[in-house]
């Protein structure tokens, strides 16, 4: 089976075409920090390109470096549309703007195939925001789940985001919503507690996980162990809204090693739950991932 990457990021070296716009505090679009990764570990659509091919990866949904481009999303699409058979493009945008769901009709129409809300407003250690659910952003639920939109929410589960996301759910019961990172659940401190608070979630169908390094490394850490939170979260909301992304190259490890992070995690779960993770439930998500 093919297998499909929903979290890959880029960066260019033509920093003229496409200058370094990291967003800064409060939804600002400019001011904040660059990300370590993508001063020590930049990678090229090309070289993306030759790591996949290395890795046994056939297509991937390019996902906006928000901390070196903040908006502009030109880069990913520019790729796309040279590579319309590798990738498909998600990139960030402005939930609260008061045209949002003008803006994000175009930027459909200008080829975006998912939309990714960085509620850190820029810098990884910056504050966690909530505006995501706030009423000033239902007119950009309401829009991309007319357009059958997928969207990536990079948040941290805690007392304040766990009721904010749910509530907004609910809200919008038809608005396709793929959790990042699985929200960074701590598994390593008790994977049956990281797994309960996920659960609770399996009920409202609209909320999709991704599953990457972030949770995969605690995971393998802890052994047979690691079964406490894939049990529970796989019973619970099925392979079928479970996909993987390797988050390269913030992450560390090459391509080919997060595979067998995750392969080695998902051992022991039936096929179908596999190729689920590695690639259907992109697939179902991201149906340009499908075109020849």
């Amino acid at each position: 089976m093919e297998i499909v990457d929903t979290h890959c990021h880029i960066i260019s070296t033509d920093t003229e075409r496409y200058p370094r716009k990291p967003l800064g505090g409060k939804q600002a679009p400019v001011g904040g920090k660059q990300s370590a990764w993508t001063h020590g570990r930049p990678l090229t659509a090309e070289e993306l390109l030759e790591r996949m091919d290395d890795a046994g990866i056939g297509r991937a949904t390019l996902v906006q470096a928000t901390t070196a481009y903040g908006y502009d999303n030109r880069y990913v699409l520019d790729t796309v549309r040279r590579r319309p058979d590798r990738f498909v493009a998600v990139g960030t945008f402005d939930a609260v703007r008061e045209d949002a769901a003008e803006a994000l009709g175009a930027a459909v129409d200008d080829g975006l195939s998912g939309v990714r809300l960085f509620t850190t407003d820029g810098s990884p250690t910056s504050e966690q925001g909530l505006w995501f659910a706030d009423d000033a952003a239902d007119p950009f639920w309401s829009e991309a789940a007319a357009v059958r939109l997928p969207v990536c929410l990079q948040l941290r589960l805690g007392p304040e985001t766990i009721p904010a996301l749910d509530r907004l759910l609910v809200r919008h019961p038809d608005a396709l919503v793929l959790l990042d990172h699985c929200g960074y659940p701590d598994v390593r401190s008790s994977p049956a507690d990281a797994a309960a608070q996920l659960t609770p979630f399996a009920a409202r169908p609209n909320l999709h996980l991704k599953l990457t390094h972030r949770t995969l490394e605690g995971l393998r850490d802890l052994g047979d162990r690691a079964k406490e939170f894939v049990s529970p979260v796989f019973d619970a909301f099925s392979s079928e809204r479970i996909a993987w992304g390797s988050n390269c190259p913030a992450a560390e490890q090459s391509l080919p090693e997060l595979v067998a992070l995750a392969t080695g995690v998902l051992d022991g779960l039936p096929q179908q739950d596999v190729d689920n993770v590695f690639g259907n439930t992109a697939r179902r998500l991201y149906p340009g991932l499908t075109r020849s």
